[in-house]
């Protein structure tokens, strides 16, 4: 059993509409986390890293062969770690809001957001998808989800004994409160590390990101939090989760229930 997974964590200003600029920099960013840590498991870049949260999909779309998912794989295979983030994919003649969880290999799996953003017509664009995804990787158990997802528990309800919960993110500054409410309380309530990478700056549309991304453990104490754009690496240990649910039992008494489509 691996006992730590260690994470690097990308908190950045995103160039808008700009996919080439984007993943430039953050190959320089990541770059950086390995020059200083070589041993780093899991890279997580904020929603929509390749372009901002933009509506604008038939312009900005690309499919799972495109460039951005080739150099997430270029960039897993070459530093031997995972990488993940979402970003704007066409899939047959559907949009969609799509995480990629990159393994060192580059083999991945998919996550499409469960909960499309209504106030900015994120639903009227974006085909929402219907199916929550749990990764193992280094004996770990990893439940990523998008954005909005937050805001809804009974979606990321630890039914299955994950470990980890991730949530990439462009939360506006506007509604900063609810983000650091619901991410503490979802690493509460789940018994698990929450981890939510958020991005920074302003975008075309005028809207200010301070960020807030931030990882909670199990008892919902704060292991990182950034207001300003950097890079971290935060290191998880597996023995904090499982000695404190078998103390405190609490997953023990959660409800049964059944999630429609």
């Amino acid at each position: 059993m691996q006992d730590t997974l260690i994470l690097g964590l990308l908190q950045a200003d995103l160039h808008w509409e700009n996919p080439e600029a984007n993943r430039i920099a953050f190959e320089k960013k990541i770059a950086q986390l390995f020059s200083s840590h070589d041993a780093i498991d899991l890279i997580v870049l904020p929603e929509m890293f390749t372009t901002g949260f933009s509506m604008n999909a038939k312009k900005l779309a690309e499919s799972e062969n495109g460039q951005s998912v080739n150099w997430m794989q270029q960039i897993a295979k070459k530093y031997t770690t995972a990488i993940t983030g979402s970003l704007i994919i066409k899939d047959g003649n559907a949009f969609y809001n799509r995480l990629f969880f990159v393994f060192p290999n580059g083999s991945f799996k998919t996550y499409d957001k469960r909960h499309t953003f209504t106030l900015a017509g994120e639903n009227k664009v974006y085909k929402k998808g219907n199916n929550r995804l749990i990764i193992t990787y280094k004996e770990w158990k990893i439940c990523p989800l998008i954005c909005y997802d937050l805001r809804f528990p009974v979606w990321a309800r630890n039914t299955q004994n994950y470990d980890v919960l991730v949530y990439v993110a462009n939360w506006p500054h506007r509604r900063i409160a609810a983000w650091d409410a619901l991410l503490k309380a979802r690493a509460i309530e789940n018994m698990c590390y929450t981890v939510g990478i958020n991005r920074v700056g302003k975008d075309a549309n005028g809207i200010l990101y301070t960020g807030h991304s931030t990882v909670y453990n199990v008892l919902g104490k704060t292991l990182f939090f950034s207001k300003k754009e950097e890079t971290a690496i935060v290191t998880l240990t597996k023995n904090h989760i499982y000695e404190l649910r078998e103390k405190l039992g609490f997953l023990n008494d959660r409800d049964v229930f059944k999630i429609l489509p």
